[in-house]
């Protein structure tokens, strides 16, 4: 065994509770390196009379690593543990005081976790796990009240550019509730509705005030109470790294300099601010000077910022924040905001903007999940751009479930694109077939898909602004097969509960092969995921984990209409599944 690749640590998502009662233990091991490993673990106040062995299973793997876990209920919510890894017939113990070729003789040199306080279970909101979303750029979706439109507002359905105005309101939004129930998705995230100078909001002139070309309060809490009426969660996008231009305060400090009242709200490197060289004098996103940062350590700036927190979901009503630039706002300032949030909506989904790894965000204390690029990108170099393999792909997969305890996985913000990217179908060259088959994934696979609007109808578009085109009404041009399957494997994932939060294995997944499998499976039911990312029918067989018949709920491909009837059968448990070009198939277990 290779003991220099085996890691495990006390905490992050390598140990964490999940309720009261469980525990989730985690090691990694290289791969194809350990056959067997065992915790060995009990009360360290009882060790003789509750020490167990529980066996662990390897639930991800990727090019060079197994990642193994288990589920331990110590009863008395206290757990000493260590490990016993076997290969053949050598056996090693790994305990906090290293590796040792003989068993211990007591358990005083063993992993702890002291008690499950109830103030350290990482939660994540039920709902959040169970939810599909729709995103709506709230400028670009729908325009149902033109006497509130911005003075420059442009034809519906024109060329968008950095700067255009077409009058999206949140009338036409509660105008269109019922299409947005018709797809299926039961939670919607607005872009910023804040009252800013920009299409986009993201620039913020004030935080307690809705922007009057979107509508007033009223507007507002009468869409969300419909929407709420129809099952339908409503999340809220906001920036709190950054103000705007128009930001009073900011205003203020470019008036007075020096002797603004507000001059450290802001991180001032030299008065009077200005821009020398493209390079505000002072801390900006980017180095955008209209967007200038926020000092979220000061007083006053927390105290302003941390009750527009509470007031759009203590008192509007909105189910949660989706937050902007998250990475560079201060661990302290999220933690602040996280328990006036919840303290709120202890319902409240949480969900930070981060496009890379993000544990030191996900540990309970801050954020609930992150928006998955990881996950978006992996779709997109396998499907969209063949760059990478099938078996690469899955790789990809299985680091990003390993990376982050189960219950933040199960609540990922998976995306295929945003306001922030390019459209899925651009990205894949127009091709209708790799959009739906990049869908087959996004709503087979573990975390909470979103569905970018538009992308139901075959809406393009490249980077931004590009990728902000208008809501196309007219349903002559839009693709209502498209709309179909949209519709249908949403159904499929809200009708089934392993296909939101059952485990996750793959089946099949080859060096130079396009085709992959893989299962997911719960106490109410098993399915199995089989996908053809090639321009030719492949032949795919897996060990199903059973013998019997499947049903064939959901299957189809670019040389072949959609079925949603048929049945196969595993003998001597082995499946073979017929995949037509871009093909998907999505079998449960009868």
């Amino acid at each position: 065994m290779l003991l220099e690749a085996i890691e495990h640590r006390p905490k992050l998502n390598w140990a964490y509770t999940v309720d009261h009662e469980t525990i989730h233990l985690r090691i990694r091991t290289q791969k194809n390196d350990v056959e067997r490993i065992f915790v060995i673990g009990g009360d360290k106040y009882a060790w003789d009379r509750t020490r167990e062995e529980t066996a662990m299973r390897v639930f991800a793997t990727d090019a060079l690593y197994d990642y193994w876990e288990c589920e331990i209920k110590p009863p008395y919510r206290r757990l000493k543990y260590g490990f016993r890894l076997e290969s053949g017939s050598d056996k090693v113990w790994m305990n906090e005081d290293g590796f040792h070729h003989t068993e211990r003789e007591t358990s005083d040199d063993f992993y702890e976790i002291a008690y499950i306080n109830p103030e350290d279970i990482l939660q994540t909101p039920d709902w959040a796990k169970n939810a599909v979303f729709y995103q709506i750029f709230p400028e670009r979706f729908a325009n149902g009240d033109t006497s509130i439109d911005p003075e420059n507002v442009q034809p519906w359905g024109g060329k968008p550019e950095v700067d255009s105005f077409f009058g999206g309101d949140l009338e036409g939004i509660h105008q269109h509730l019922d299409y947005i129930a018709d797809l299926g998705v039961n939670a919607v995230y607005f872009t910023p509705i804040f009252k800013a100078p920009s299409n986009h909001k993201y620039d913020t002139e004030d935080y307690m005030q809705l922007d009057p070309h979107f509508g007033d309060i009223d507007t507002l809490k009468k869409l969300i109470a419909e929407c709420h009426g129809r099952g339908i969660r409503v999340l809220l996008d906001a920036v709190f790294n950054h103000s705007g231009k128009t930001f009073k305060p900011f205003v203020d400090v470019k008036d007075k300099g020096e002797k603004s009242q507000y001059k450290d709200w802001f991180h001032v490197r030299e008065f009077p601010i200005d821009v020398k060289d493209g390079i505000p004098t002072y801390e900006t996103f980017s180095f955008e000077p209209n967007m200038p940062k926020f000092n979220t350590g000061h007083p006053e700036v927390k105290k302003y910022l941390l009750e527009a927190a509470r007031y759009w979901i203590g008192e509007i009503g909105f189910d949660g924040w989706r937050l902007d630039v998250a990475d560079e706002v201060d661990h302290k300032f999220w933690r602040e905001f996280r328990n006036v949030v919840k303290e709120a909506n202890p319902e409240a989904y949480i969900l930070g903007e981060l496009w890379h790894e993000a544990t030191p965000w996900l540990q309970g204390d801050q954020f609930d999940s992150a928006m998955n690029y990881p996950f978006t990108y992996a779709v997109r170099n396998f499907v969209a751009l063949e760059q990478t393999d099938a078996l690469k792909f899955s790789h990809s997969l299985a680091t990003q479930l390993a990376r982050y305890p189960l219950p933040v996985s199960q609540a990922a913000f998976n995306l295929l694109d945003s306001h922030d990217t390019e459209r899925m179908l651009t990205v894949a060259g127009g091709d209708k077939n790799k959009l739906k088959l990049s869908v087959a994934i996004q709503m087979t696979y573990p975390g909470t898909p979103c569905v970018y609007y538009g992308s139901e109808v075959g809406i393009d578009g490249g980077a931004d602004p590009d990728c902000r085109k208008c809501m196309e009404w007219d349903e002559s041009k839009q693709d209502r097969e498209l709309h179909g399957f949209y519709r249908k494997m949403i159904a499929l994932r809200l009708e089934h509960s392993a296909l939101r939060t059952g485990s996750f294995d793959v089946l099949h997944a080859e060096a130079g092969g396009r085709t992959i499998a893989y299962r997911r499976q719960d106490g109410e039911g098993m399915f199995i995921v089989a996908l053809n990312a090639s321009e030719t029918a492949q032949s795919v067989e897996v060990e199903a984990g059973r013998s019997g018949a499947w049903s064939v709920l959901y299957a189809g491909g670019a040389d072949k209409q959609p079925q949603t009837e048929g049945s196969l059968s595993a003998g001597g448990g082995k499946l073979t599944i017929e995949l037509p070009a871009y093909g998907y198939a999505v079998l449960q277990a009868e």
